[in-house]
C-alpha cells in the first residue's frame, strides 16, 4: 500500500492501472533483498516489495532500510607468481607473497612495491 492513500483511493488507483494493462501485487514473506556490487552489498532486511507487471514487464520496488557492507575478497595466489616476483625483486617467497596479497594479486605492483 501507499503511505497516504486511503482505501478508496487504492481501489481508484488499481482501477486505473488494470485498465492500462498493469497488475501490482505485494510481495509476501520476503525476508531480505541483497544488490551486489563489485565491492559492497546493500542489504535490506525485512522490506516491503511489491511486483508490478506492465505488459508482460515486471519491476519490482523495494521499500526499507539498506545497511551497506564492504566485501573483502581472498585472492588466491599461484605459486608461480610467488616466485616470479621474489626472483624479480630480489627478496624471499614470503616477502613476495605479502606484497601481492597487499597489491590483490597485482604482479607488476607488488614488484614496484618491493622495488621502493
Amino acid at each position: 500500500m501507499i503511505p497516504g492513500m486511503n482505501k478508496k483511493q487504492m481501489k481508484q488507483m488499481e482501477r486505473q492501472m488494470k485498465k492500462m494493462g498493469m497488475k501490482m501485487d505485494e510481495l509476501e514473506g520476503v525476508k531480505q533483498v541483497i544488490i551486489r556490487f563489485e565491492d559492497k552489498e546493500l542489504i535490506i532486511d525485512n522490506p516491503a516489495v511489491s511486483l508490478m507487471n506492465v505488459m508482460g514487464q515486471e519491476t519490482y520496488q523495494v521499500e526499507g532500510t539498506a545497511r551497506e557492507v564492504e566485501l573483502e575478497y581472498e585472492v588466491e595466489i599461484p605459486e608461480e607468481d610467488v616466485e616470479m616476483v621474489a626472483s624479480s625483486a630480489g627478496v624471499s617467497e614470503d616477502e613476495a607473497r605479502q606484497a601481492l596479497e597487499e597489491c590483490k594479486g597485482d604482479l607488476a605492483e607488488a614488484i614496484m612495491k618491493l622495488n621502493e
